[in-house]
């Protein structure tokens, strides 16, 4: 007598999803511990001009590599000065005056993607008012269009912001949504496996006792 799992699945299918309804909230509702975040997005481009020993191609890549260089250099407390005092209403009295704890609230703050082969540079900023999500975001399109060079040192480089910084209309972090699919998908995962291994040593025990009659 062997362990049929799919039937014993399908028989106790009810379990099964309530475990996942109840995953489903569980995920949900620990998404509200943190703050809800509105985010700012936003692309450049990273154009190193071609010349004389420098073809097209070879020239994408060498901005696919300044774009990572600079993806890199936002999240600095260099950079963070001068985000916050290039003259936006950005609200400084937000960020901790710890050293420390403020990197790490940067470093939070800021996402950035480099599309590969490209030279184009994706960046997001998150924070609770969309409006500072909106400023800070500004302020960043700002420094790396003004001052970009100064981090790379190519003179030969430009540096365009394409898509300016655009809002989202409703909270994006905690992924609420993701979190609650996650939530329901564990809960299907860790009720099923309570199923299986409780049937497996229902059914061992089965066996060895007809085993000593």
């Amino acid at each position: 007598m062997t362990l049929d799992i799919a039937q014993l699945l399908e028989r106790h299918w009810k379990t099964i999803a309530v475990s996942a309804v109840l995953g489903m909230v569980a995920a949900a509702a620990l998404s509200f511990v943190r703050p809800l975040e509105y985010a700012s997005t936003m692309r450049l481009l990273i154009i190193q001009k071609a010349g004389v020993n420098l073809d097209p191609y070879t020239a994408i890549r060498s901005a696919e590599r300044i774009a990572d260089n600079l993806s890199q250099v936002i999240y600095t407390s260099v950079f963070y000065d001068k985000v916050t005092s290039a003259g936006f209403g950005i609200d400084r009295s937000y960020f901790d005056p710890v050293e420390s704890r403020r990197r790490q609230q940067w470093s939070r703050m800021i996402s950035t993607q480099v599309t590969h082969e490209t030279g184009f540079l994706q960046i997001s900023v998150y924070h609770k008012d969309k409006e500072q999500a909106s400023e800070i975001a500004r302020a960043v399109a700002f420094i790396l269009t003004t001052e970009g060079n100064q981090f790379i040192g190519g003179r030969d480089l430009e540096i365009r912001l394409v898509d300016t910084p655009l809002q989202s209309r409703f909270p994006v972090r905690p992924n609420i949504p993701l979190n609650a699919f996650l939530g329901a998908v564990i809960g299907v995962i860790l009720s099923s496996l309570y199923l299986v291994v409780g049937e497996a040593r229902r059914h061992r025990h089965r066996v060895t006792f007809s085993g000593t009659h």
